[in-house]
């Protein structure tokens, strides 16, 4: 899958309804002593770390991303065939600008303590329904790191994300959403692949927050 081009669109807030009650949103947070980690070992070298509502406040963050963020559509070639990517995409790199929610300032610095990882990055995908997924892949910083944390907030609607080794073979799934962090680390990035298959079983939009390091240089 090759990206060649990147197309700004607006987002319908009618199509986006992330089914929760307005008195239920509370100040956003993070959890600085990651209650609930649960470490897991994918081979000798690579590993996940989960930690369930590890945002507070995670529906307000999704209702104000959704509504600030200016999102965009890359083409991507496919098949030799050129297709709009499934899913809508944002970013921001540490260049000088305030990160588009006050939370994340304390999630740059929180993430950069546990995982001795200086983050100075942040992608945002947005996955309307069930229909929106990306296939298999691995993140583009094992070109540039040797062994780069990737750590993922999900907001919205759980889905499922899935992992196998690199090449093939059997998968791991787990179920993100609803605030839940989950890290891929060691060898990780070199050893798997990862992905957010498609699902008729969605009951919401998801959309997920992925803090980087070292990564405001690769962003073109």
């Amino acid at each position: 899958m090759t990206t060649t081009a990147i197309t700004p669109v607006s987002v319908d807030d009618a199509a986006l309804i992330w089914q929760q009650c307005l008195f239920a949103f509370e100040e956003p947070s993070v959890d600085v002593r990651f209650e609930g980690l649960t470490r897991t070992w994918l081979d000798a070298e690579s590993w996940v770390d989960h930690v369930p509502r590890w945002l507070h406040g995670a529906d307000l963050v999704f209702a104000e991303l959704v509504a600030r963020l200016p999102w965009r559509q890359r083409e991507v070639v496919m098949y030799h065939r050129q297709l709009a990517e499934p899913r809508l995409t944002a970013w921001w790199g540490d260049t000088g600008d305030e990160p588009p929610l006050p939370v994340f300032r304390d999630a740059l610095v929180v993430l950069a303590a546990q995982y001795h990882r200086p983050f100075d990055a942040i992608g945002f995908n947005l996955y309307r329904d069930g229909r929106d997924s990306v296939a298999w892949h691995a993140d583009r910083e094992r070109f540039h790191l040797e062994n780069p944390v990737v750590a993922i907030v999900s907001t919205g609607a759980p889905r499922t994300f899935q992992l196998r080794p690199k090449g093939g073979g059997p998968s791991r799934s787990w179920q993100l959403g609803q605030g839940d962090l989950f890290v891929m680390g060691g060898a990780c990035q070199h050893q798997w692949e990862h992905c957010v298959p498609k699902s008729a079983a969605v009951h919401g939009p998801r959309l997920s927050i992925m803090f980087r390091h070292h990564l405001a240089r690769y962003s073109g």
